[in-house]
């Protein structure tokens, strides 16, 4: 099961209880104070693994609670601080903190994207102080103590956004997972309707010299995908860190569209999606090329939109893959805009 996005609920752990104990033993039975001081509690940490690409741990465990900080004991022993819980997640996971108030509005608190790194979600509270500290030349019994903090709470959102160098971006049917699976080793689901794609999937392309890039290929974008029709929003998102857009486009329409319409779609529902998503480096892979009509469509689209830069290519034949490797090569080394 891919999750890409969950709300939870934190609750870190409690702090322990300070100690009110006076020493006692064979030959003192007026000992002073020795209360120990209670336990911190135990934090909620988020941290970035490579093993893990989905958010699904949390769709079974939404409820998240550390461990309560033991509390103080005599002989000024401190009490044993709660265990971190300590989660996975994959990199491009964005946390939200949601809004304390009716129409308060999330607020981003980490944006974790590589491997290793943390983030303290919900901070344990600090356990309280024995009797011992409050020892003085007026007061030589004491029986006061402070009172252990709470552990931090709230509710989280997480939201995955996938990382990769290129995404491919096209209507449903204009080849995206065939073309992903003729770059690199993914082999993610095709078949001749749309919606066969129904997660994102990222493919590693590998080059000589031992250099790679990652494509990523998101389910296929329909008209109002920027108000979330089709759940444009659950799909958007996996490409707003990509380096470069890929437009697929069916050059051939042997869905009945016409390829001109397609991208011009595709870059309207870009654009009311996010303006800085529409100022990314972009070309356009016309593809299905080795279908009837492909080659008149690709002449009419070059007179239309003269400056765009256009790679021909058949993904199901294997036409023009490598003037489309050679592209993405030098691609993935231009920086995000």
């Amino acid at each position: 099961m891919f999750v890409d996005h969950i709300t939870v609920h934190a609750k870190a752990g409690d702090g322990g209880a300070g100690s009110a104990s006076f020493h006692r033993a064979k030959f003192l039975p007026k000992g002073g104070p020795d209360g120990g001081d209670g336990g911190k509690g135990g934090d909620i940490v988020l941290e970035v693994s490579a093993h893990t690409d989905s958010l699904r741990e949390f769709f079974f465990k939404a409820h998240l609670k550390a461990k309560k900080g033991a509390d103080g004991q005599g002989q000024q022993k401190t009490g044993r601080s709660g265990k971190d819980l300590v989660l996975t997640v994959p990199a491009g996971t964005v946390v939200y903190r949601e809004g304390d108030e009716d129409g308060a509005e999330r607020v981003v608190v980490a944006d974790l994207t590589k491997v290793g790194e943390r983030f303290v979600m919900a901070r344990g509270g600090k356990g309280g102080k024995g009797n011992i500290h409050f020892k003085n030349s007026r007061n030589q019994a004491p029986t006061e103590t402070t009172p252990a903090e709470d552990g931090e709470s709230g509710d989280f959102h997480l939201e995955l956004r996938r990382i990769a160098d290129a995404g491919l971006v096209g209507l449903p049917n204009a080849g995206k997972s065939t073309l992903l699976g003729a770059l690199s080793a993914a082999q993610p689901k095709t078949a001749p309707y749309p919606f066969t794609t129904l997660q994102p999937m990222v493919g590693v392309v590998e080059f000589e010299g031992f250099s790679r890039c990652t494509v990523a290929d998101i389910p296929g974008l329909i008209e109002g995908a920027h108000a979330n029709r089709g759940l444009g929003h659950e799909f958007l998102r996996h490409i707003m860190r990509c380096r470069l857009l890929l437009f697929v486009l069916d050059m051939a329409g042997s869905e009945g569209r016409d390829p001109i319409e397609d991208f011009m779609a595709l870059r309207e529902e870009i654009s009311l999606y996010d303006e800085i998503l529409a100022q990314k480096p972009w070309l356009v892979v016309a593809n299905k090329m080795d279908m009837p009509g492909a080659t008149e469509n690709l002449e009419r689209f070059r007179q239309r939109f003269a400056k765009a830069e256009c790679i021909a290519i058949s993904a199901l034949e294997g036409e023009g893959m490598g003037s489309l490797r050679e592209t993405l090569r030098s691609a993935a080394g231009r920086r995000p805009v």
